[in-house]
């Protein structure tokens, strides 16, 4: 149950941009045309929806699209991958310069010290210790000079380098151990104290570890139950993962989203630099058994995963530099990206827009598409609370009350376009007993309802006697309102469902002007009754709650007015008063019931049309009046038509489909009054 606050408006308070009515006039167009509310809304949550009632527009899904990939290609278009290798190199060269100046210093020290020492055995061993510093310098300045280029071939030789300065030694192994823990937490994110300064020598409980992660995987992959399994692992090893993994589907998902991190990184970066960063994350293991299970492991997660993207290169083109961490961070992000777009192209219904996580659409789009996606939410919220939408399990169905909705927004279309184009007037109705008023009076006759006219009695009276109060009022002075009778009606409308009306545009029309009379008959004239007919192949009777959500594929091939007759002439034999068919098509008879079977031909035989003339015939001995709406110029249905009105002394028009809904209203409006009084 819904509830309401109501307080005094200070001005701060702020409407909602839109109501149930606008949401639903938004979706009426898709409704009638495909019969689909679950599309309609599809539809309406992509294009969005403009100029409700208070003016307020509601971007679709499109535009906050379109925001996020903008933001996306900002990111791609800033940032530089290759620079990952162009960063660790002058990190490597730092280290080195550095551990050149710590040479020069400490010959500097012992060349002063040499200096210094007093003459004598002091000042030799003095000497004797700069020569073998000198010596050891120069080794040391050699090993530095032959240095591979390459970051790896530098990693790998400076692991076994003996550093002369402290501090270029505490850097190295500072860094070293920073990108080890950065390679493994790519796959092990979480992991605080496991992996951080890590050395070879203590990588033993990783090992372990991917050791015993791969038979788990591998042994579910087969089917095996591996719960228990599961809670066994994480019980020794679920310090090297974050918080919250409570099934072996989450920890799977964990680590192929982590793995590919790592993979879409070196797929990105050109083929040098991937190369590089592959021989450096080697370098950097130094363990051939961990690397062959790395690769193990990557390869189970994609077979687990198999329809899920891994690796994926992504074009960033810019010229910001990034370290590793940056770079996978930036790759984290554009992942992000993918996993945002796909929530988004997948939300086809309102169930997928609840989907959407709208604290990550905040962090890659901004605010504004949130609140977008916020607003998009409510547009079902307000069919639902409104009672225009109802759920029937998985289902979603327009309910009675919005058919009547939809049926009063056409009827409104319809005569809005009316007076603008001056198609004839629509009178309003009146209170008042004995039928409906006009503005026309009469002298007051015995028998007539009396509806006074004050203004004319009093004018009467003081023309009579003259002005002066009291007013005397005589018999003869009173004047009432003129009347008119209206008549008890039925009506079936046979509505062509025939393929080509689907073709060419004209169902929806047709299905809009069934709403409009239906809700025309049900609010101004509540005696008079309506009935729909649905024909192509073979006819059927439709309820009027349910012609806004036909569906295309009940428009088949053929045309069998005959049918449609049949069961018109059953509908109306049972009723009194004036009794009309009301026939909108776009095409002559193709089809005809005979001996109990369907008879179709197209062009339509002889007998198709003898047929359903003589159901015609049927029909005007009846007194049944048939008015047709034809939607084609064709010339074999203006014939047939025509000889349908010889035979009924009904009439025919054509129209154009956006027109059809005017002409028929008028029409129907047009023979409700008769003049009596």
């Amino acid at each position: 149950m819904s509830t309401y606050r109501y307080s005094r408006w200070d001005g701060s308070q702020q409407l909602p941009p839109f109501d149930a009515d606008d949401v639903l006039r938004a979706l009426s167009e898709d409704v009638l045309a495909e019969g689909d509310v679950r599309r309609a809304l599809q539809r309406l949550m992509q294009r969005g929806m403009r100029g409700g009632a208070r003016g307020g527009d509601i971007p679709g899904l499109r535009r906050i699209l379109e925001q996020l990939r903008r933001r996306r290609q900002a990111e791609l278009e800033r940032s530089n991958l290759d620079s990952v290798i162009s960063d660790l190199e002058e990190r490597l060269a730092g280290i080195i310069e550095q551990e050149r100046g710590g040479i020069e210093r400490r010959l500097h020290a012992a060349e002063q010290a040499s200096l210094d020492a007093p003459p004598g055995a002091d000042q030799d061993q003095a000497r004797m210790a700069e020569q073998v510093l000198r010596r050891t310098a120069q080794q040391r300045r050699d090993r530095l000079d032959a240095l591979p280029p390459g970051v790896a071939g530098r990693l790998n030789g400076l692991r076994d380098y003996e550093f002369m300065d402290p501090d270029a030694r505490d850097a190295f192994n500072a860094l070293s151990d920073e990108l080890r823990q950065q390679v493994l937490q790519n796959y092990f994110q979480g992991l605080k104290e496991g992996v951080q300064r890590v050395t070879p020598e203590e990588l033993t409980g990783v090992r372990d570890m991917v050791r015993d992660l791969n038979q788990l995987l591998e042994k579910h992959a087969e089917g095996t139950d591996t719960r228990a399994d599961f809670e066994s692992f994480m019980m020794q090893h679920g310090q090297f993962f974050p918080p919250g993994i409570e099934t072996l589907d989450q920890l799977i998902d964990h680590l192929h989203r982590q793995a590919s991190q790592m993979a879409s990184l070196l797929a990105s970066l050109s083929p040098e630099m991937r190369g590089e960063l592959e021989s450096m994350m080697d370098e950097l293991l130094r363990d051939d058994r961990l690397r062959w299970d790395m690769a193990r492991l990557a390869g189970n997660l994609q077979a687990l995963r198999p329809d899920q993207a891994f690796g994926e290169p992504y074009p960033f083109e810019g010229d910001e530099p990034m370290g590793l961490p940056e770079a996978l961070a930036a790759i984290d992000r554009q992942q992000r990206y993918d996993t945002m777009e796909e929530q988004l192209v997948g939300a086809r219904d309102p169930d997928g827009l609840e989907r959407i996580d709208p604290e990550l659409l905040r962090d890659l789009a901004g605010e504004d598409a949130t609140e977008d996606l916020a607003q998009l939410r409510e547009l079902t919220r307000a069919l639902e609370e409104a009672g225009y939408l109802e759920r029937d399990g998985g289902r979603l169905e327009l309910t009675a009350r919005a058919a009547r909705k939809l049926g009063t927004q056409a009827l409104a279309d319809i005569f809005s376009r009316l007076r603008r184009e001056s198609l004839g007037g629509h009178a309003l109705p009146h209170a008042g007993s004995g039928g409906e008023r006009t503005d026309e009076t009469k002298p007051y006759e015995f028998g007539d309802p009396f509806a006074v006219d004050i203004n004319r009695t009093l004018f009467n009276a003081m023309a009579r006697t003259g002005p002066g109060l009291p007013v005397a009022i005589g018999p003869g002075d009173f004047e009432v309102h003129r009347s008119e009778e209206t008549t008890v009606s039925s009506t079936v409308l046979l509505l062509d469902m025939s393929r080509s009306m689907l073709l060419r545009g004209c169902s929806t029309a047709a299905k809009r002007v069934a709403m409009a009379l239906h809700t025309l008959i049900a609010t101004k004239y509540p005696r008079d009754r309506l009935y729909v007919v649905g024909f192509a192949y073979y006819a059927r009777q439709i309820a009027p709650e349910a012609i806004a959500t036909l569906s295309p594929y009940e428009f088949e091939y053929g045309t069998n007015l005959q049918h449609a007759l049949i069961i018109a002439r059953g509908l109306l034999g049972r009723r009194g008063g004036n009794k009309e068919i009301v026939v909108i098509t776009d095409g002559e008879p193709t089809a005809h019931i005979a001996n109990g079977q369907v008879e179709f031909a197209y062009p339509p035989t002889i007998r198709t049309m003898q047929s359903t003339l003589r159901e015609v015939g049927r029909c005007t001995r009846e007194g049944i009046v048939i008015n047709t709406f034809m939607l084609e110029r064709s010339r074999y249905l203006s014939e047939f038509v025509d000889l349908m009105s010889r035979i009924n002394r009904g009439r025919a028009f054509y129209v154009e489909p956006e027109h059809l809904g005017e002409y028929v209203l008028v029409d129907y409006v047009s023979k409700k009054t008769k003049r009596v009084a």
